[in-house]
């Protein structure tokens, strides 16, 4: 009886394939019979099979039937008969994909999200990336009012921002700025609250997610976190120095809720130091006596900040001057420039100081970056821009601007006849370029004129 069983069951299943054979139109007849194994699994699960109710006096009809076809040479033993894959149209393939996404994302609402504890919501979206988080903001009133939780602000520190953003100000509208996400590779355009007075304020220095403001006269200080409209403007400085100043920025722990320092120095030696903690300006400490002044800052290039030291660039002589802001004392180092050597500013990563300048001789010109030897105080160049893109600047007055120096560079290349952005990363030493900066319903390009680099912050406050 159990080989019977079988037997209706083989029986059933060639009924089926016969019926499919049917309708299909071929001139030649080829009957195909599932393997065993396919038999075993439909005995293991029997709601995937057609039964059929056959009489105990037709199995020898049946059993003589199957005998000749495999006689007459047409049974064999394959798989299944699969009709060919139709082309689907790019409509249907992608709307195939939508509703796949539709139906994973209905589950994991249903199945997971449902039961995702209150207390991780934070934790979760201070490691989400920043364009994302305010778009975020418009969920409920508790995620917008997340920028002024100390929870989420102690998470927000704990995440370690891996490449900073440039905020920038074009030649073509001096009064606003645009921000690059390397990153996402896309412009932002903020719209940053203004001065009480309406002055033209030029980013000068950052730390913490902050940015600091000088307006063009050399003036006032302002202070702003560009990504939540934060703005400050600092007190009246004490010394009434009018003329170009240099300026450098820091923290006075790993972030800037312990609060911030300012420094600006000028060439004649006046410097003055902003504490956020005391919201006031001082002078700590004193210029030495052998420094030779005036300083002969170098203006085109930022200040660097490595810990609690600033580092400026000075061209008489050739060489860098620091300043500690934790213990107020000047120092300075004598070191030549590279030969052939403009526009050259200061940068670092990891705690190196870098150099980074066009070299230019004869008609060709090239950016080449170059490491400080601490042992001997001597310029090392490590790389320099391709060839195949330096070709671009042969026989033209090329000008170059770096827009950040924390180890993520952005360097603003133009002529007459070129304006081109690139970024390098010193660490990986790569050289990329960076997509044109267009304002929202706009078409023109942007030129560049000044910008520095700040990590990002959502939870930083001037």
């Amino acid at each position: 009886m159990e080989g019977l069983g079988m037997l209706k069951q083989l029986i059933g299943q060639l009924q089926q394939l016969l019926d499919t054979y049917q309708s299909q139109s071929h001139s030649s007849s080829t009957l195909i019979l599932q393997p065993p194994h396919t038999l075993l699994f439909q005995q293991q699960h029997p709601r995937w099979t057609t039964s059929l109710d056959i009489e105990d006096s037709s199995v020898d009809d049946l059993c003589g039937l199957v005998m000749t076809a495999r006689k007459s040479g047409s049974f064999r033993m394959s798989d299944p008969v699969k009709p060919p894959p139709s082309k689907k149209s790019r409509r249907d393939r992608s709307r195939g994909k939508s509703s796949g996404r539709s139906c994973t994302t209905e589950v994991m609402e249903q199945e997971i999200w449902k039961d995702f504890p209150e207390d991780l919501f934070e934790a979760v979206i201070a490691r989400l990336p920043i364009a994302t988080f305010f778009r975020f903001r418009s969920v409920c009133r508790q995620w917008n009012s997340m920028l002024t939780s100390q929870s989420f602000s102690l998470h927000c520190t704990q995440v370690t921002q891996e490449s900073p953003w440039f905020y920038t100000i074009t030649h073509e509208n001096v009064n606003s700025g645009a921000m690059y996400d390397p990153s996402l590779k896309k412009w932002h355009h903020p719209t940053i609250s203004t001065p009480p007075t309406k002055l033209i304020v030029l980013p000068v220095a950052s730390a913490g997610g902050l940015v600091c403001f000088l307006d063009i006269g050399h003036r006032n200080f302002f202070v702003c976190n560009p990504l939540t409209q934060s703005f400050k403007e600092l007190p009246v400085r004490s010394v009434k120095v009018w003329s170009r100043v240099a300026v450098g920025m820091t923290t006075n722990g790993n972030s800037v809720g312990s609060g911030y320092k300012i420094l600006w120095v000028g060439c004649d030696g006046e410097y003055e130091v902003y504490d956020s903690v005391r919201n006031s300006w001082s002078r700590p400490g004193n210029m030495p006596a052998g420094m030779k002044l005036p300083l002969s800052i170098n203006f085109r290039s930022q200040a660097v900040s490595i810990g609690s030291t600033l580092y400026f660039m000075r061209s008489d002589p050739e060489g860098i001057v620091s300043y500690d802001m934790a213990t107020g004392v000047w120092k300075q180092y004598i070191i030549p420039a590279p030969l052939h050597l403009t526009d050259h500013t200061l940068a670092e990563c990891d705690g190196q100081i870098m150099l980074v300048g066009l070299l230019t001789k004869n008609a060709a010109t090239c950016v080449c970056i170059w490491e400080l030897q601490k042992m001997t105080l001597l310029w090392k160049e490590v790389d320099r821009m391709p060839n195949i893109w330096c070709l671009d600047f042969y026989g033209k007055h090329v000008r170059m601007t770096c827009l950040g120096n924390k180890g993520l560079l952005m360097l603003s290349l133009r002529s007459k006849q070129m304006n081109r952005l690139v970024t390098y990363n010193i660490a990986k030493k790569e050289w990329l370029k960076v997509p044109g900066c267009v304002v929202p319903r706009g078409r023109k390009r942007q030129w560049i004129a000044c910008g520095t680099a700040f990590h990002p912050c959502l939870t930083a406050v001037a």
